[in-house]
């Protein structure tokens, strides 16, 4: 603890200063799972990349004392030493306990517990006037509910205890067909009701196909039952095993047992399928020998950083929003006239509704179907903003919420006519934080006409081909993160 409060005490010192000055300042981690290329002025920035450190685990009150720069895979690691594991932990192991409180984080146990924000009992913040503070739901519970999901607008948080559960050895894996929306949330409904399962998500493979995974902890496979792994170069990407497993049509559920940290990771080798998409990309085949050659480069934490090094995230689809189970038929069709891409991923959401201000409250329904929509948009900009927009608004339209570390193309009155604008400022005031800046500054995707004007300048308008530019500039970014040959 005398190192965080060192380092705790450095950040005030430098907020306060920012304050004195009335200059906004951003906070630099040390590594982002951004889907923004972060722009950091040298002179305005809070760095609080030391404060990575877990710094206690109490196994009788199941929960864990963490700075908010520890990742997934570190916090899982620490936490089974004791047999316990977070009640939500996300797909990639590089996400950070900051970043999931800070940025709207959920998986495939938020159906049970929430999102990993409802997980979190406290958090120790720095107030932008340099005070430093803890918030819960009984002490200044207005600042915990509202800094959820802020993207660090109200502060920069410097320390969270975090709730765990009861971990066991494997997750009893079960693949459950489905062949339309409907069906697939009649069987999210009846597996919520049954309280021995603890994970739960799915995924449509086309319109009318998909699986849906049943998660049960258990210590030890039952005779006969496959044990399935999906972090070693050589196991299969989950979501094509699970294609495999469907293309089988199989009439009955399939059940496997995965090793925890292979279940809680299994989207990392291939992003999900966004490393297909990288494979059709270089015109690169796309089979069991090229994605084991190449398997170091299809890691998230890689993956990351050569999308914001590369520019090829303006090229792709990254939206991540749910809405009502009532609701989810409509919006799969409006899809289908959209984007019109698949695999898509579904993922039941508890939102628990709180007495203060948050971004991911409100008044709206308490269970939400989240869709993973990730894919290539249009080459034309005005028409990938176009079909970004006619998502949002048709989420919108839906009492639906939109995660805001996805692409944003609100303008700034469609933004605050959805979030309570008046109830945010209020709290950015009693709290310091209106020098700042405001969440929809620091969640917009891109401003389209400066965008144009980058274009304008760029080789682009020389006669260059857009694709030519952008895929060189992406196999440079990869080589540079990760070289293929050591050199001395």
């Amino acid at each position: 603890m005398e190192d965080h409060e060192r380092d705790v005490s450095a950040i005030s010192s430098q907020v306060r200063q920012f304050h004195q000055k009335q200059t906004p300042f951003r906070i630099y981690h040390g590594h982002t799972n951004s889907t923004r290329r972060p722009h950091y002025p040298k002179d305005q920035i809070i760095d609080t990349s030391n404060l990575s450190r877990i710094l206690n685990i109490d196994v009788d009150k199941k929960t864990l004392l963490v700075e908010p720069n520890v990742p997934m895979d570190r916090m899982v690691e620490a936490t089974l030493e004791f047999g316990l594991v977070p009640q939500v932990v996300m797909e990639f192991p590089g996400i950070t306990v900051g970043g999931g409180f800070s940025g709207t984080a959920g998986e495939s146990s938020s159906f049970r517990h929430g999102l990993f924000e409802h997980t979190v009992n406290w958090i120790e913040i720095v107030l932008p006037n340099g005070e430093i503070v803890t918030a819960s739901a009984t002490e200044n519970q207005d600042l915990f509910c509202g800094a959820a999901s802020a993207f660090g607008t109200l502060g920069v948080i410097t320390l969270l205890e975090v709730q765990l559960m009861q971990a066991k050895t494997y997750v009893e894996l079960t693949y459950v067909q489905f062949e339309s929306i409907s069906a697939a949330i009649e069987k999210i409904e009846q597996a919520t009701n049954d309280l021995s399962i603890e994970y739960l998500d799915a995924i449509m493979f086309t319109r009318n196909s998909g699986l849906l995974f049943i998660g049960r902890l258990i210590d030890a496979p039952v005779d006969g039952m496959k044990v399935q792994h999906f972090s070693r170069r050589g196991d299969p990407w989950f979501y094509l095993h699970a294609q495999g497993i469907l293309g089988a049509n199989a009439p009955e559920p399939v059940t496997e047992a995965v090793p925890l940290t292979d279940y809680l990771f299994r989207y990392d080798r291939g992003a999900f399928w966004a490393g297909m998409y990288a494979f059709r990309y270089f015109v690169t085949p796309f089979n069991r020998i090229t994605r084991w050659i190449l398997d170091k480069y299809m890691h998230t934490r890689v993956m990351y950083r050569a999308l914001h090094q590369s520019g090829l995230a303006n090229r792709y689809i990254v939206q991540d929003v749910g809405v009502p189970y009532s609701a989810a038929a409509e919006f799969l069709d409006s899809l289908d006239n959209t984007v019109g891409f698949y695999p898509i991923w579904l993922c039941p959401v508890s939102l628990r509704r709180e007495t203060s201000y948050s971004l991911m409250g409100g008044d709206g329904p308490g269970k939400l179907l989240n869709f993973g929509i990730w894919g290539p948009g249009p080459n034309d900009l005005d028409n990938f903003v176009q079909v970004n927009r006619m998502l949002e608004h048709k989420v919108h339209s839906l009492q639906g919420k939109k995660c805001l570390y996805a692409h944003a193309y609100y303008t700034e009155e469609e933004f605050w006519n959805i979030y309570d604008r008046q109830k945010y400022d209020a709290l950015r005031a009693k709290y310091h934080a209106t020098y700042l800046p405001s969440i929809y500054e620091k969640t917009r995707s891109i401003d389209v006409e400066i965008r144009r004007k980058e274009i304008k300048g760029s080789w682009i308008s020389w006669g260059l081909d857009t694709d030519w530019i952008v895929w060189s500039s992406t196999c440079c970014a990869w080589w540079r993160i990760y070289p293929p040959f050591k050199t001395t």
